[in-house]
Protein backbone atom coordinates (compact mmCIF):
# COMPACT_ATOMS: atom_id res chain seq x y z
CA UNK A 1 0.00 0.00 0.00
CA UNK A 2 1.30 3.48 -0.66
CA UNK A 3 2.67 4.96 2.22
CA UNK A 4 0.58 8.59 2.07
CA UNK A 5 3.39 10.85 2.98
CA UNK A 6 4.89 13.66 0.49
CA UNK A 7 6.95 16.69 1.09
CA UNK A 8 5.71 19.93 -1.17
CA UNK A 9 8.71 22.23 -2.57
CA UNK A 10 6.47 25.48 -3.19
CA UNK A 11 8.30 28.67 -4.94
CA UNK A 12 8.94 31.18 -2.77
CA UNK A 13 6.21 33.64 -4.50
CA UNK A 14 3.54 30.54 -4.09
CA UNK A 15 3.88 31.08 0.06
CA UNK A 16 0.95 33.08 0.72
CA UNK A 17 -1.26 31.18 -2.20
CA UNK A 18 -4.70 30.99 -0.67
CA UNK A 19 -5.44 28.13 -2.88
CA UNK A 20 -2.63 26.24 -2.45
CA UNK A 21 -2.83 25.98 1.72
CA UNK A 22 -6.71 24.93 1.40
CA UNK A 23 -5.34 21.94 -1.04
CA UNK A 24 -2.38 21.09 1.78
CA UNK A 25 -5.29 21.06 4.53
CA UNK A 26 -7.71 19.19 2.34
CA UNK A 27 -5.43 16.52 1.84
CA UNK A 28 -3.93 16.44 5.25
CA UNK A 29 -7.74 16.13 6.68
CA UNK A 30 -8.18 13.12 4.02
CA UNK A 31 -4.90 11.58 5.56
CA UNK A 32 -2.07 12.31 4.02
CA UNK A 33 1.26 13.96 6.05
CA UNK A 34 1.83 16.05 3.33
CA UNK A 35 4.97 18.47 4.91
CA UNK A 36 5.72 21.81 3.01
CA UNK A 37 9.41 24.00 2.33
CA UNK A 38 9.27 27.17 0.46
CA UNK A 39 12.11 27.86 -1.33
CA UNK A 40 13.96 31.68 -1.05
CA UNK A 41 16.93 31.42 -3.25
CA UNK A 42 18.53 29.91 -6.48
CA UNK A 43 19.93 26.03 -5.45
CA UNK A 44 17.34 25.67 -2.34
CA UNK A 45 15.06 23.10 -4.64
CA UNK A 46 17.81 20.81 -5.24
CA UNK A 47 19.25 21.06 -1.87
CA UNK A 48 15.29 20.34 -0.47
CA UNK A 49 15.10 17.25 -2.84
CA UNK A 50 18.77 16.11 -1.31
CA UNK A 51 16.85 16.26 2.28
CA UNK A 52 13.91 14.96 1.73
CA UNK A 53 15.52 11.86 0.23
CA UNK A 54 17.48 11.05 3.28
CA UNK A 55 14.65 11.95 5.07
CA UNK A 56 12.59 8.71 2.72
CA UNK A 57 9.50 10.69 1.59
CA UNK A 58 8.15 8.47 -1.16
CA UNK A 59 6.88 11.61 -2.94
CA UNK A 60 7.99 14.65 -3.85
CA UNK A 61 5.70 17.64 -5.27
CA UNK A 62 6.76 20.28 -6.97
CA UNK A 63 5.04 23.71 -7.12
CA UNK A 64 5.74 26.42 -9.03
CA UNK A 65 6.42 27.46 -12.86
CA UNK A 66 8.63 25.53 -15.53
CA UNK A 67 11.73 26.50 -13.88
CA UNK A 68 10.84 25.06 -10.74
CA UNK A 69 9.35 21.54 -11.91
CA UNK A 70 12.82 21.14 -13.93
CA UNK A 71 14.81 22.15 -10.92
CA UNK A 72 13.41 19.40 -8.58
CA UNK A 73 12.62 16.86 -11.59
CA UNK A 74 16.53 17.40 -12.59
CA UNK A 75 17.50 16.80 -8.87
CA UNK A 76 15.90 13.69 -8.41
CA UNK A 77 16.58 12.38 -11.80
CA UNK A 78 20.60 12.81 -10.39
CA UNK A 79 19.69 11.28 -7.04
CA UNK A 80 18.32 8.18 -9.29
CA UNK A 81 15.72 7.64 -6.52
CA UNK A 82 12.54 5.72 -6.60
CA UNK A 83 11.02 8.26 -5.02
CA UNK A 84 7.65 9.28 -7.61
CA UNK A 85 7.21 13.07 -8.44
CA UNK A 86 3.61 15.17 -8.42
CA UNK A 87 3.60 18.59 -10.20
CA UNK A 88 1.69 21.01 -8.69
CA UNK A 89 1.51 23.80 -11.61
CA UNK A 90 1.88 27.46 -10.83
CA UNK A 91 3.70 29.43 -13.16
CA UNK A 92 2.57 31.62 -16.26
CA UNK A 93 3.17 29.41 -19.26
CA UNK A 94 2.66 26.08 -17.32
CA UNK A 95 3.80 24.66 -20.64
CA UNK A 96 4.49 20.53 -19.79
CA UNK A 97 1.17 20.64 -17.12
CA UNK A 98 -0.87 22.07 -20.02
CA UNK A 99 0.84 19.54 -22.42
CA UNK A 100 0.66 16.45 -20.20
CA UNK A 101 -3.16 17.03 -19.38
CA UNK A 102 -2.23 18.13 -15.37
CA UNK A 103 -4.96 20.13 -13.66
CA UNK A 104 -4.10 23.71 -13.18
CA UNK A 105 -6.00 24.55 -10.28
CA UNK A 106 -4.12 23.19 -7.38
CA UNK A 107 -6.84 20.95 -5.47
CA UNK A 108 -7.25 19.11 -8.77
CA UNK A 109 -3.64 18.76 -8.46
CA UNK A 110 -2.91 17.36 -5.44
CA UNK A 111 -5.37 15.08 -6.19
CA UNK A 112 -2.90 13.00 -8.77
CA UNK A 113 -1.17 11.78 -5.25
CA UNK A 114 -3.75 9.14 -5.83
CA UNK A 115 -2.85 8.30 -9.35
CA UNK A 116 -0.14 5.28 -9.67
CA UNK A 117 3.18 7.01 -10.75
CA UNK A 118 4.46 5.94 -14.25
CA UNK A 119 8.33 6.51 -15.61
CA UNK A 120 8.68 9.07 -17.64
CA UNK A 121 11.72 9.85 -19.94
CA UNK A 122 14.11 12.89 -19.30
CA UNK A 123 15.91 14.88 -21.63
CA UNK A 124 19.42 16.10 -21.43
CA UNK A 125 22.15 18.28 -23.14
CA UNK A 126 25.49 18.29 -21.81
CA UNK A 127 24.79 17.08 -18.26
CA UNK A 128 21.95 19.58 -17.14
CA UNK A 129 18.18 17.60 -17.17
CA UNK A 130 15.26 18.94 -18.43
CA UNK A 131 11.60 17.96 -18.50
CA UNK A 132 9.96 19.69 -21.11
CA UNK A 133 11.69 21.28 -24.04
CA UNK A 134 14.85 23.07 -25.12
CA UNK A 135 14.48 25.87 -27.58
CA UNK A 136 16.83 27.80 -29.25
CA UNK A 137 16.66 30.94 -31.38
CA UNK A 138 14.00 32.86 -31.94
CA UNK A 139 11.57 31.87 -29.51
CA UNK A 140 14.16 31.14 -26.86
CA UNK A 141 14.59 35.15 -26.90
CA UNK A 142 11.07 35.75 -26.50
CA UNK A 143 10.96 33.27 -23.64
CA UNK A 144 14.24 34.95 -21.72
CA UNK A 145 12.98 38.51 -22.70
CA UNK A 146 9.46 38.61 -21.52
CA UNK A 147 9.26 40.44 -18.14
CA UNK A 148 7.69 39.49 -15.07
CA UNK A 149 5.59 42.33 -14.39
CA UNK A 150 3.91 41.62 -18.15
CA UNK A 151 3.43 37.67 -17.24
CA UNK A 152 1.73 38.51 -14.21
CA UNK A 153 -0.41 41.05 -15.89
CA UNK A 154 -1.20 39.37 -18.91
CA UNK A 155 -0.62 35.28 -18.39
CA UNK A 156 0.81 32.99 -21.34
CA UNK A 157 -0.35 36.10 -24.27
CA UNK A 158 2.64 38.21 -22.49
CA UNK A 159 5.17 35.65 -24.79
CA UNK A 160 2.99 36.66 -28.11
CA UNK A 161 2.91 40.37 -27.06
CA UNK A 162 6.94 40.07 -26.69
CA UNK A 163 7.35 38.46 -29.59
CA UNK A 164 5.29 40.81 -32.20
CA UNK A 165 7.64 43.51 -30.52
CA UNK A 166 10.91 41.98 -31.00
CA UNK A 167 10.19 41.43 -35.05
CA UNK A 168 12.84 44.27 -36.17
CA UNK A 169 15.56 41.93 -33.75
CA UNK A 170 14.92 38.79 -35.42
CA UNK A 171 18.37 37.22 -36.66
CA UNK A 172 18.70 33.54 -37.77
CA UNK A 173 21.49 30.99 -36.80
CA UNK A 174 23.75 28.69 -38.66
CA UNK A 175 23.35 25.24 -37.44
CA UNK A 176 24.26 21.40 -38.13
CA UNK A 177 22.42 18.69 -36.80
CA UNK A 178 23.37 14.80 -37.09
CA UNK A 179 21.66 11.92 -35.16
CA UNK A 180 20.56 8.37 -35.93
CA UNK A 181 19.56 8.27 -39.84
CA UNK A 182 19.32 12.34 -39.50
CA UNK A 183 21.48 15.05 -40.94
CA UNK A 184 20.38 18.75 -41.86
CA UNK A 185 22.78 22.34 -41.76
CA UNK A 186 21.56 25.68 -42.64
CA UNK A 187 19.97 28.62 -41.00
CA UNK A 188 17.03 28.20 -38.62
CA UNK A 189 15.19 30.84 -36.80
CA UNK A 190 13.54 28.31 -34.18
CA UNK A 191 14.77 25.19 -32.75
CA UNK A 192 12.56 23.07 -30.55
CA UNK A 193 13.81 19.65 -28.56
CA UNK A 194 11.21 18.39 -26.76
CA UNK A 195 10.08 15.54 -24.56
CA UNK A 196 7.27 17.72 -23.35
CA UNK A 197 5.02 19.53 -26.62
CA UNK A 198 5.06 23.39 -26.08
CA UNK A 199 6.86 26.04 -24.87
CA UNK A 200 7.33 30.09 -24.46
CA UNK A 201 3.59 30.31 -23.27
CA UNK A 202 1.55 27.63 -25.44
CA UNK A 203 3.79 27.53 -28.28
CA UNK A 204 3.56 23.94 -29.73
CA UNK A 205 6.96 22.67 -31.36
CA UNK A 206 6.95 19.11 -30.76
CA UNK A 207 3.15 18.03 -31.18
CA UNK A 208 4.20 14.73 -31.42
CA UNK A 209 6.24 14.44 -28.64
CA UNK A 210 5.54 11.48 -26.08
CA UNK A 211 7.32 10.57 -22.50
CA UNK A 212 7.74 7.44 -22.73
CA UNK A 213 9.27 6.39 -25.74
CA UNK A 214 12.41 6.95 -25.13
CA UNK A 215 13.40 9.85 -28.01
CA UNK A 216 13.20 13.20 -28.57
CA UNK A 217 11.48 15.16 -30.88
CA UNK A 218 13.08 17.85 -33.33
CA UNK A 219 11.48 20.73 -34.67
CA UNK A 220 14.17 23.12 -36.60
CA UNK A 221 12.31 25.94 -37.95
CA UNK A 222 14.52 26.90 -41.42
CA UNK A 223 15.72 30.49 -42.17
CA UNK A 224 12.84 31.86 -44.77
CA UNK A 225 12.74 34.94 -47.42
CA UNK A 226 9.31 35.33 -45.64
CA UNK A 227 10.38 35.75 -41.87
CA UNK A 228 7.48 37.89 -40.61
CA UNK A 229 5.44 35.04 -41.77
CA UNK A 230 7.00 32.66 -40.47
CA UNK A 231 7.35 33.49 -37.26
CA UNK A 232 3.78 35.19 -37.13
CA UNK A 233 3.12 31.33 -37.29
CA UNK A 234 5.50 30.44 -34.41
CA UNK A 235 3.89 32.88 -32.24
CA UNK A 236 0.51 32.35 -32.86
CA UNK A 237 0.24 28.67 -32.22
CA UNK A 238 -0.64 27.74 -35.87
CA UNK A 239 0.55 23.64 -35.42
CA UNK A 240 -0.66 22.55 -39.09
CA UNK A 241 1.62 25.92 -40.67
CA UNK A 242 4.17 25.75 -38.63
CA UNK A 243 4.92 21.51 -39.45
CA UNK A 244 4.16 22.46 -43.27
CA UNK A 245 8.29 24.40 -42.89
CA UNK A 246 9.84 22.39 -40.22
CA UNK A 247 12.43 19.86 -40.36
CA UNK A 248 11.48 17.20 -38.11
CA UNK A 249 12.37 14.01 -36.34
CA UNK A 250 11.99 11.88 -33.35
CA UNK A 251 15.60 10.72 -32.39
CA UNK A 252 17.21 9.34 -29.25
CA UNK A 253 20.11 11.62 -29.34
CA UNK A 254 21.16 14.75 -31.40
CA UNK A 255 24.04 16.70 -32.02
CA UNK A 256 24.36 20.33 -32.51
CA UNK A 257 26.93 22.23 -34.26
CA UNK A 258 26.63 26.60 -33.73
CA UNK A 259 29.92 27.90 -34.90
CA UNK A 260 28.76 31.49 -34.17
CA UNK A 261 26.81 30.12 -30.25
CA UNK A 262 23.56 29.34 -29.72
CA UNK A 263 21.52 30.60 -26.84
CA UNK A 264 18.92 27.95 -25.37
CA UNK A 265 16.06 27.67 -23.05
CA UNK A 266 16.07 24.41 -20.64
CA UNK A 267 13.09 24.97 -18.99
CA UNK A 268 13.70 28.62 -18.20
CA UNK A 269 17.42 27.80 -17.38
CA UNK A 270 19.66 29.73 -19.57
CA UNK A 271 22.27 27.89 -21.84
CA UNK A 272 24.94 28.78 -24.58
CA UNK A 273 27.42 26.73 -26.91
CA UNK A 274 28.60 25.80 -29.70
CA UNK A 275 28.36 22.30 -29.42
CA UNK A 276 25.73 20.19 -27.64
CA UNK A 277 24.84 16.65 -27.33
CA UNK A 278 21.32 15.96 -26.56
CA UNK A 279 20.29 12.94 -25.13
CA UNK A 280 16.71 11.04 -24.13
CA UNK A 281 16.80 9.72 -20.80
CA UNK A 282 14.12 6.43 -21.20
CA UNK A 283 12.31 6.27 -17.67
CA UNK A 284 14.36 8.47 -15.84
CA UNK A 285 11.71 9.68 -13.24
CA UNK A 286 8.42 8.65 -12.07
CA UNK A 287 5.68 10.45 -11.57
CA UNK A 288 1.85 11.23 -11.22
CA UNK A 289 0.48 11.75 -14.14
CA UNK A 290 -3.59 11.80 -15.35
CA UNK A 291 -5.08 8.58 -16.33
CA UNK A 292 -4.91 9.07 -20.38
CA UNK A 293 -2.14 11.41 -20.48
CA UNK A 294 -1.80 13.19 -24.10
CA UNK A 295 1.88 12.97 -23.74
CA UNK A 296 1.77 9.37 -22.48
CA UNK A 297 2.25 6.43 -25.29
CA UNK A 298 0.04 3.69 -25.29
Amino acid sequence: MQERKALLILHGKQALNAEVRAAVQVRRQEGWQLDVRVTWEAGDAQRMVREALQAGYPTLIAGGGDGTLRDVAEAMAHAKTNASLVLLPLGTANDFAHAAGVPLTPMAALALLDEPAQPIDLGEVDGQVFLNMATGGFGSSVTANTSEELKRVLGGAAYLLTGLSRFAEVESAFGRFSGPDFQWQGEFLALGIGNGRQAGGGHVLCPQARVNDGLLEVCIVPAADDVVGTLGTLLSGGINGLQSVAVSARLPWLEVEAPQGLDLNLDGEPVVSRQLRFVALPAALRVHLPAGSPLLQA
